[in-house]
């Protein structure tokens, strides 16, 4: 598909290769067979850089492996309020773990080196993308979480908080910067000519291109498209290079043309645009290879690359609870037992573990969405071959005390979600989840997983839990959390965003005046491996 509008726009009259991009936020996500990391929240655990670089760098082969190549990644969003239904694209609410991760930009486009100019963007040939740092600015700091929302915060707080991690995307040469569809104290940022223009490309001398979000300009308008040629004219002349027009292109061209011809834009932005969309072009290498080199095919999905999901996974769990007293703690669970219970809507389901943006852009439950090892499958093949193991997605409270189990592993959380159809005032676990939780964990002694794209309510459960672990939205590589479970590595994840103990006191974040969290940021039990 890839080679054939390459093609198309290989015989136009200035054969200018066309640059073709893609959400690959948690590896090459849209693709079957292909690597499903951790999704960010889990990553910023981590908080390991060098883990985050080698990422980016199979994602990259990865995505080249389809002829693609550019990716609309990393997103670099500062989550302030979990009830945000993109938190989970967010490594964490501190600035400084953001920071730090914007290290995949050198995995995804190639290390530039040191004595290059600030603001050039890099990218290191034809096994690498071009990589976007998005959503210019502000994101993650939206009222009460509300997706493409206003972010109230003045100046400082806003260069603080969630501008740190474009100055560190911007030296390590991203090539692109895309605008966020939310507002700053009421204006759009689609319009903000101060931002995206005397901000980023003059003060930060950004000299790639700033692209729109999907239909990132109609949106200025409320309700969207109502005046697009305001739309056009405010999204131009803010500074926006390329615009997703995903539907009726014609007219995007045709009031464009209108509004140069009659000096409403000036020419010299068009040229400014060109100039930046043609520069990341040429230091790509797309003149000299245009075409997909099929010889990468054999990277989608490669052993080697799901390994290296394997251990973002070990090392993204964190251990928030392991026994009623520290005395005698749960984990590691002895892999020999009688008999051993599994239960829970997320524990034999690929597409729920994998979360949004995952072969479709909400996500999708079952085990036929792609290509990976569930939980409950890694439990299987990671126990004595003498112990039995049972699995009933909801049990009820007969099952689980008339079958003598020595523990049970309960596995539940959040449906998958993208963007707004995320966004929850309540943040709690659907049924069966908590009914689950109390029918198996009333009766004899358990480790709930939590599978969720950000903290939730769980302070009502929390003292009939034994061991309780955040598991975030790990991907395809469900063998890591067995990894753990059963003591072949040990827990050490801190993190790296807060656990409230009610939705009241949000937002909460560490370094707040009245932080009472359930888990404080940075923390996360440790255990040995056995």
């Amino acid at each position: 598909m890839v080679n054939g509008i390459q093609n198309g726009s290989l015989s136009t009259r200035l054969g200018i290769p066309m640059i073709y991009g893609i959400d690959a936020v948690h590896g090459h996500n849209n693709v079957y067979k292909a690597t499903i990391f951790p999704h960010n929240v889990g990553l910023g655990v981590t908080r390991d850089p060098v883990l985050i670089k080698k990422i980016g760098d199979a994602t990259a082969l990865e995505v080249r492996a389809t002829g693609i190549q550019y990716v609309f990644a990393p997103c670099i969003a500062v989550c302030r309020d979990p009830r945000w239904g993109r938190c989970y694209e967010s490594y964490s609410e501190d600035p400084k773990i953001v920071e730090a991760m914007t290290e995949i930009i050198t995995g995804l486009q190639g290390d530039i080196s040191g004595n290059s100019r600030k603001g050039i963007p890099y990218v290191a040939g034809k096994n690498k993308v071009a990589a976007c740092a998005k959503h210019y600015v502000g994101d993650g700091g939206t009222s009460r979480g509300i997706n493409e929302n206003n972010t109230l915060i003045n100046y400082r707080g806003l260069l603080n908080i969630h501008m740190p991690a474009y100055h560190d995307s911007i030296v390590k040469g991203v090539s692109t910067v895309m605008v966020s569809y939310s507002s700053w104290n009421g204006k759009k940022m689609h319009a903000n000519h101060f931002l995206v223009t005397d901000y980023l490309k003059n003060k930060l001398k950004f000299r790639g291109f700033v692209i729109s979000d999907w239909l990132g300009i109609d949106k200025i308008t409320s309700p969207p498209h109502s005046n697009y040629s305001y739309s056009i004219q405010a999204g131009v002349g803010a500074g926006i290079d390329m615009i997703m027009v995903p539907f009726n292109f014609t007219e995007f061209i045709d009031v464009l043309h209108y509004q140069v011809k009659n000096d409403i834009i000036p020419e010299s932005r068009i040229d400014d645009a060109v100039e930046r969309i043609l520069r990341v072009k040429f230091v790509m290498g797309l003149f000299e290879n245009p075409l997909a080199d099929l010889s990468l095919v054999n990277q989608l999905g490669s052993e080697e690359h799901r390994q290296l999901a394997r251990e973002a996974v070990r090392k993204s769990l964190v251990l928030l609870k392991n026994g009623k007293s520290a005395e005698k703690p749960l984990l590691p669970l002895p892999k020999k037992a009688a008999n051993i219970l599994v239960a829970g809507s997320h524990a034999d389901n690929l597409g729920y573990q994998c979360g949004g943006w995952t072969i479709t852009w909400q996500g999708a439950g079952g085990n036929n969405l792609t290509v990976g090892t569930t939980i409950f499958d890694a439990v299987k093949q990671t126990i004595d071959p003498a112990t039995n193991v049972f699995y009933k997605e909801s049990p009820d409270p007969t099952f689980v005390k008339s079958n003598n189990f020595s523990y049970a592993i309960v596995i539940v959380g959040e449906p998958p979600y993208a963007e707004t159809f995320g966004d929850s005032l309540n943040l709690t676990i659907p049924e069966p989840g908590p009914s689950t939780i109390t029918n198996v964990c009333e009766s004899i002694q358990c480790v709930v997983v939590l599978i969720t794209g950000r903290p939730v309510v769980i302070q009502p459960y929390l003292s009939k839990i034994d061991a309780l672990v955040a598991a975030w939205l790990p991907g395809t590589e469900g063998q890591g959390v067995a990894d753990l479970l059963f003591g072949d590595y040990g827990f050490t994840g801190k993190l790296a965003r807060t656990w409230f103990k009610t939705v009241n006191q949000l937002p909460m974040n560490v370094g707040d005046k009245n932080y009472d969290p359930l888990f404080p940021f940075g923390f996360g039990l440790t255990t040995n491996p056995t």
